[in-house]
């Protein structure tokens, strides 16, 4: 937080750390804890989170490169490369830059379990432990206990960057924000109702989808998220084996697509691979530790074969990211695990640090909360590589039935049926850890919260076209350095 941010922003508690992140009492009525939620709108009212306007001392460029400094050198113009492909990527790689943007506005203090980055591109398919195809939140890299309009400030500014991508006219993109935010304020209001269990055994699967979407959606959009589901099923871990791995002298071993897949060979001097390898196989033993007694006992019947380095996302571009290759009955019987760097959370410096000193326990541990279901193999490990540096990182399988919503080719209609989606969704993650009651108490049944979301999604969103100018400004200057995919 720079000086005139500190000195300009309000008063506000440190997020309590346990229990109930917003602080009700539990033994309150829901009518009280409701009734609470009102009262709140009197220390910040609704209509008071449609404001933004950009700290005089406000320096994107800046805040954004000084995360190179943690990041792979020979990465970097990659980062950047991707994050400036369009102001939707760039907006996706710039979670740091909004964080400090909206820590100093008005907050009503109802704290709940954040995502960190709820972008629509981190929403998405993948199967549950029971072999189902569910949709939900999938990256937690930044999560972090804070107010709970941070996440859906997020969501709601990246649906109307979304739209001016897909060239939305200014009336369906704010339709598509205020859909989004409704969602939201619905499933609040019906999680507020429900009995804990059921609120927490709720979740968003391919036949509820089915079942809410089928007369919202033309039917060339139903036919082609029914498509996704097919293709997120046929992304498992054998498909993996196929796409990733090829025969090396006998032996099987991951491909070399540098610079987004670099084997262990490739990557480090003859006599250091063996080290790399060894590094690994110590990781692989004490992140098992942190799984379950049957999910450890499963992890110990696979054996280690090879690993390599990935390039993953955007934003995360750049940080340490390995997959790793592991075999079980034979070399046909594949599990491929993605071991990711967990730096500190984007939110830290205006939320407070995690209660977790350790990032890939606080990534794993705000992915429990949130999750409806999540990956038996989701645990975590600290380890020093063979730089010499310790780390913090978090495991999961890399590709497990993984969908993604095809923003790019969604019109006015479908790009507000998917925010409402992930509305719903992103709620259910918060009334996990906060509660429902307090917060649909605050935003009421009518839409007052809503149209604030909207016009601060497009004044957000102006902000983040002309930071997008500016660092590609910084290109043309020589400051930044940028790589394309290849």
């Amino acid at each position: 937080m720079t000086a005139t941010q500190a000195a300009t922003a309000p008063a506000r508690k440190r997020v309590p750390r346990s229990g109930r992140t917003n602080g009700s009492t539990p033994d309150l009525t829901p009518e009280a804890r409701a009734a609470a939620g009102r009262a709140a709108r009197k220390r910040t009212p609704r209509s008071a989170h449609a404001d933004w306007s950009p700290a005089p001392d406000r320096k994107p460029v800046d805040l954004l490169m000084a995360q190179d400094a943690t990041r792979l050198p020979e990465l970097v113009p990659l980062r950047w490369g991707r994050m400036l492909a369009s102001p939707f990527t760039f907006y996706r790689g710039s979670a740091a830059l909004m964080a400090a943007d909206i820590c100093t506005a008005p907050s009503p203090g109802l704290a709940v379990q954040l995502c960190g980055d709820a972008h629509l591109s981190n929403f998405g398919g993948f199967a549950s432990p029971d072999r189902d195809l569910v949709f939900d939140i999938n990256d937690f890299d930044e999560t972090l206990p804070g107010p709970f309009e941070w996440d859906v400030k997020r969501l709601g500014a990246s649906v109307e960057i979304a739209g001016r991508d897909r060239k939305l006219s200014k009336r369906d993109r704010a339709a598509a924000v205020m859909a989004t935010v409704a969602g939201y304020r619905a499933a609040m209001q019906r999680l507020a109702s429900m009995g804990q269990l059921d609120a927490w055994y709720l979740r968003m699967d391919e036949r509820s989808l089915h079942a809410a979407l089928a007369q919202q959606v033309a039917k060339k959009q139903m036919a082609r998220m029914q498509k996704t589901a097919r293709k997120a099923r046929s992304k498992d871990r054998m498909r993996a084996l196929e796409r990733l791995t090829e025969r090396v002298d006998g032996s099987l071993r991951i491909v070399n697509r540098p610079p987004l897949v670099v084997p262990i060979e490739d990557l480090l001097p003859p006599d250091q691979a063996s080290l790399g390898s060894a590094f690994m196989q110590r990781v692989i033993t004490a992140y098992s530790k942190t799984l379950s007694g049957a999910a450890r006992r499963l992890m110990d019947t696979y054996t280690y074969t090879h690993m390599a380095r990935k390039v993953v996302g955007v934003g995360s571009v750049g940080t340490r990211a390995w997959i790793v290759l592991l075999t079980g009955r034979d070399e046909n019987d594949p599990l491929f695990l993605q071991v990711k760097e967990a730096q500190p959370s984007v939110l830290e410096p205006y939320a407070g640090r995690s209660r977790f000193p350790h990032h890939g326990r606080r990534v794993v541990e705000g992915q429990w909360m949130m999750q409806a279901a999540s990956d038996i193999f989701l645990g975590w490990v600290r380890a020093t590589g063979i730089d010499g540096v310790e780390r913090d990182f978090y495991v999961r399988q890399l590709w497990d039935w993984k969908a993604s919503a095809e923003i790019e080719t969604m019109d006015a209609r479908m790009l507000a049926t998917y925010g409402r989606m992930c509305g719903w969704t992103l709620a259910h993650g918060h009334a996990r850890s906060g509660d429902a009651a307090v917060i649909a108490g605050y935003l009421g049944n009518r839409d007052t919260f809503d149209r604030a979301i909207a016009a601060f999604s497009a004044a957000y969103a102006d902000q983040a076209e002309r930071d997008f100018a500016e660092s590609n400004g910084a290109v043309t200057s020589g400051r930044i350095e940028t790589l394309r995919d290849v």
